[in-house]
């Protein structure tokens, strides 16, 4: 079901998932949702039957795998796909040797982080116009 995008079309189906979470349901503006870093990045895509229903991406930031723009289509949730993305994408990183792994999480989800192995460090700080928090786990 996931895999790493190799391929112009799998990383526009990454692409138009996230559009579909991050501007289409939460109200991210495109701007914001696309930034400098989208091509030093590893894509994940998530399908089911051709159909694109998660996504995410992996960027080595100050020695961790930074995983950014975890999103599970709305119609898809609830059926252990956020759960498969994260843990695919800890595993990509850990091939790429990474042992250290952070991210920001939307507040409303740091539970479901901290059931993969995270903890959050610090205060709570605005992206995006969305209340996140930064979480780590290290191996």
């Amino acid at each position: 079901m996931f895999r790493v995008a190799q391929s112009l079309d799998d990383y526009v189906k990454a692409v138009a998932v996230r559009a579909i979470v991050f501007v289409g349901e939460q109200g991210t503006t495109y701007t914001i949702e696309r930034d400098e870093h989208e091509h030093a990045c590893v894509h994940i895509l998530g399908e089911i039957d051709g159909e694109p229903v998660a996504a995410g991406r992996i960027r080595a930031v100050d020695g961790c795998a930074k995983l950014e723009r975890l999103a599970v289509r709305k119609e898809w949730r609830g059926r252990g796909h956020g759960d498969g993305l994260i843990e695919f994408m800890m595993h990509v990183a850990r091939d790429l040797g990474f042992t250290k792994f952070k991210l920001h999480a939307q507040v409303a989800a740091k539970g479901f982080y901290a059931r993969h192995g995270f903890a959050v460090v610090g205060d709570t700080f605005i992206e995006a116009d969305i209340q996140h928090c930064l979480m780590v786990k290290e191996e």
